[in-house]
Parts: structure tokens; C-alpha cells; sequence
């Protein structure tokens, strides 16, 4: 069995907005609506599990209301790595855990299928290349940056932990992920949060799993499918994308 979980419980304080950030209306609709849509049409999960917070709980289920979905409380803001944690309980008997961003609009069902047929690696993520940083793609400036070491992914760090050879690199992480499930609700207890942010990243499980010498396969998808949306530009920058 296959489980989906989403995180939203993001306030998403550069949105400058009273509504949670995935409930920014795009193109007409809350954007986590968009990829909900996606996420019905790829018929992996019936149900997905949406990651919400004890100020946007309500708000984001009245919005969804129309929608399949369980919730689960992330009553701290102690990074992705604990709001994943939060769902384990919902996600109890599932052998495969993707996990997906409610700030993702554009993400394709294609994607999501592909990503549920990810086979025995512990690890399977998305990644995204840019040749710069210009126009539209000044987005993906601030995310983090995939590292390799003979083709291998090794590592993804942090925009604020990077070095400046690191903030060179443009392969990203767009932080669409699909974990075997046992893996991941083992490591999770192992996060540290010895960073920039004082968080548990999600993302400090890919140096783990290299450290076990764990299989992680990786493919690329088009960066404007990876877009994420932070702030009222970046919306405005997606509005355009849209139509």
C-alpha cells in the first residue's frame, strides 16, 4: 500500500496574507487544491494524509471539504522532518510513503505515478537543473542543492547551510520524495536539528541513507512542474505560468 502525504502547515509568513499560504487562490483556486486534483487523477492514494497546523486546521479543511483526505496535526513548527512524523499513525500499514509539498501546483499526475512505482529503493526523489537563475527560475534560487559524488547522490543541502561551491550547483531539490516506509519511520527518530534553521529536515535522510549504503534513485522533471510558490512574486510569477 501506497500512502501520500502532504505538508501544509506552513504559515507561510512571506505571503503577507490572512489565509494559510497553500490556500493563496491561483488561477481562481487554493493551490493546494491544484495538486490535490493531481494527486485524485493519479490514482495512487484514495486518501491522502494533509499535514495542517492548529491555526489552519479548520480553514484548510473547510477549503478541502469536497476532497478525500485525512489530517494530521503538526502541533510544533520543528521542520519537515517532524511534521512527517506527525502522520505515522494515518499512514500505519503502508509499505511506500511519498511525500509531497501543498505549495506544489504544478505538479503532474505523471509524476506521481512514477514516483509510487519507485520499486525497493529506500529513497526515490525528483530532481530539477536550471542553467541559471534568471526570469521565472529565480524561484529555485533558495532551494537546496543536490550533491553527487560519482553520479551518486550523496547529500541534499540547505540553501542557508550551503557553502558558496555548493550554492553554485544547479541541480535542486524540489522535495518530492518517496520513501520505503519501514526506512523512513525508522531514521526519522535519528534527525538532528544542528542547522541554520534549528529544524529536523526531511532532507538530512538522504545522507543517512547513503551512510547504509542504501539504494536512491533520483530522476529529473521539468523545473516549471517543480515550482513552488513562498511569496506574493512567486505567485504572481505562477499566475503567468498558469495561463
Amino acid at each position: 500500500m501506497i500512502k501520500i502525504i502532504i505538508l501544509a502547515a506552513g504559515k507561510g509568513k512571506r505571503m503577507k496574507s490572512h489565509l494559510p499560504k497553500v490556500l493563496a487562490p491561483l488561477n481562481g483556486r487554493p493551490m493546494i487544491e491544484h495538486l490535490i486534483k493531481s494527486v485524485k487523477w493519479a490514482g495512487v492514494d484514495a486518501r491522502p494524509i494533509i499535514i495542517v497546523s492548529l491555526d489552519n486546521k479548520n480553514l484548510i479543511k473547510k477549503s478541502l471539504r469536497n476532497f478525500n483526505c485525512s489530517y494530521a496535526v503538526q502541533k510544533e513548527q520543528l521542520g519537515t522532518g517532524h511534521a512527517v512524523s506527525s502522520a505515522r499513525r494515518l499512514a500505519a500499514g503502508a509499505d511506500r510513503i511519498i511525500v509531497l509539498y501543498g505549495d506544489h501546483p504544478f505538479l503532474k499526475k505523471e509524476t506521481i505515478r512514477k514516483m509510487a512505482a519507485s520499486g525497493k529503493a529506500a529513497i526515490t526523489l525528483a530532481t530539477v537543473k536550471v542553467n541559471n537563475f534568471k526570469s521565472w527560475r529565480k524561484n529555485f534560487l533558495h532551494w537546496g542543492r543536490i550533491i553527487r559524488k560519482r553520479g551518486k547522490i550523496t547529500a541534499i543541502v540547505e540553501f542557508k547551510d550551503a557553502s558558496d561551491k555548493e550554492k553554485s550547483k544547479k541541480e535542486l531539490n524540489p522535495a518530492l520524495y518517496s520513501f520505503d516506509a519501514g526506512w523512513l519511520w525508522h531514521n526519522l527518530k535519528k534527525l538532528q536539528n544542528n542547522n541554520a534553521q534549528g529544524e529536523y529536515y526531511l532532507t538530512d535522510l538522504i545522507k543517512l541513507a547513503f551512510a547504509e549504503g542504501l539504494k536512491i534513485d533520483s530522476f529529473i522533471i521539468d523545473p516549471r512542474e517543480a515550482m513552488g510558490i513562498n511569496s506574493k512574486e512567486e505567485l504572481e510569477i505562477a499566475e503567468k505560468l498558469m495561463k
